[in-house]
């Protein structure tokens, strides 16, 4: 099992977790957990945005000029 956790132990986890999120909660809970994860994947998986596609490349541009 994962974590080292038996079959009791995620029993045990599932009933607390129903109690206090309630039986009508967990699919909105499971469905917006599976939302996070899958555009947390897809954000690592895709090419960053902020990337400056009109700057040469290999060139170091230097902030400061000397005088």
């Amino acid at each position: 099992m994962p974590f080292g956790l038996g079959m009791g132990e995620l029993v045990i986890i599932l009933v607390i977790v129903t109690v206090v999120f309630g039986a009508t909660k967990l699919p909105q809970l499971g469905d917006g957990l599976g939302k996070a994860i899958r555009n947390f994947k897809r954000s690592i998986d895709s090419p960053p945005d902020n990337v400056d596609a009109d700057k040469p490349k290999g060139k170091i541009e230097n902030p400061t000029k000397p005088e």
